[in-house]
């Protein structure tokens, strides 16, 4: 994870890291149809309550899996990030509760400035920004209501990957939550170029990001707090990309939700 070691990278400057992202981790072939599958909407997109079914189930692994992060960050860490990150989505629930969003660019634009004001650390401001990033990503003046397509979002889920990027100042190999979310934001965009449906297409960005999390354990960290250890951060899960697999794999289970419902 990108812990203190971060801190200069998270100031007045966070806005101008959250640019369009088209040179980011998705490349270039984003704007391909994804196929006919719909998930939520039945207007042919991703609605509303797709992405607020989206952050209730991270928060719900998040706390599931609170004590398991926390461990993590025992061990290269501070001992705190399946907490505060428990705390955060918590916060993000309340937030949606009291303000029902009427568009996911503001469910998702909620959701990062909630995070950025609740979450301690470094991991507050990078969620944060990543989900300030999808949002801002998405508002496109549509109409409340208006789902969003599946290409959309992958160019979106990109866009809040560069921000991350760009604010915590990593890179992939560095033994961070990149080395989860940048697989899964090229999968989601492979899925558009090869015009996959919905379903597979969050099922094929869950696996890569859950295998980009696994392969953090023999990395040398070199950025965060681990930074600090050198090798002897070798042979543990970063506790970012960890807990950014979780996040990304809720899409999968907010899909199969949201189209039951």
């Amino acid at each position: 994870m990108m812990n203190a070691a971060s801190d200069d990278a998270m100031g007045t400057g966070a806005d101008d890291a959250m640019g369009a992202g088209a040179d980011g981790p998705m490349g270039s072939g984003a704007d391909g149809p994804m196929g006919a599958e719909t998930v939520a909407g039945g207007g042919g997109g991703l609605d509303t309550a797709f992405f607020v079914a989206w952050l209730e189930e991270a928060a719900g692994e998040i706390a599931r899996q609170r004590d398991r992060l926390t461990e993590l960050d025992a061990a290269i860490g501070d001992a705190d990030h399946g907490t505060n990150l428990d705390r955060g989505f918590s916060e993000v629930l309340r937030a949606l509760r009291e303000t029902p969003p009427a568009s996911p660019a503001q469910a998702l634009m909620a959701a990062g400035a909630t995070l950025i004001r609740r979450v301690g650390g470094a991991s507050g401001p990078l969620y944060g920004s990543a989900f300030r990033q999808m949002g801002k990503a998405l508002d496109s003046g549509e109409a409340p209501g208006t789902a969003v397509t599946p290409a959309a979002f992958a160019e979106a889920f990109g866009a809040g990957v560069v921000a991350v990027e760009r604010l915590g100042k990593a890179a992939a190999g560095d033994k961070t939550m990149i080395d989860a979310l940048a697989p899964a934001a090229r999968a989601l965009a492979q899925t558009v170029r090869d015009g996959l449906g919905t379903g597979e297409a969050l099922a094929r960005a869950a696996r890569a990001a859950a295998d980009g999390a696994r392969a953090t354990v023999p990395m040398t960290a070199r950025r965060g707090r681990a930074s600090y250890l050198g090798e002897r951060s070798v042979g543990h899960e970063d506790p970012g990309a960890a807990s950014s697999a979780l996040i990304v794999a809720a899409l999968t289970t907010a899909a199969s939700r949201t189209a039951a419902g």
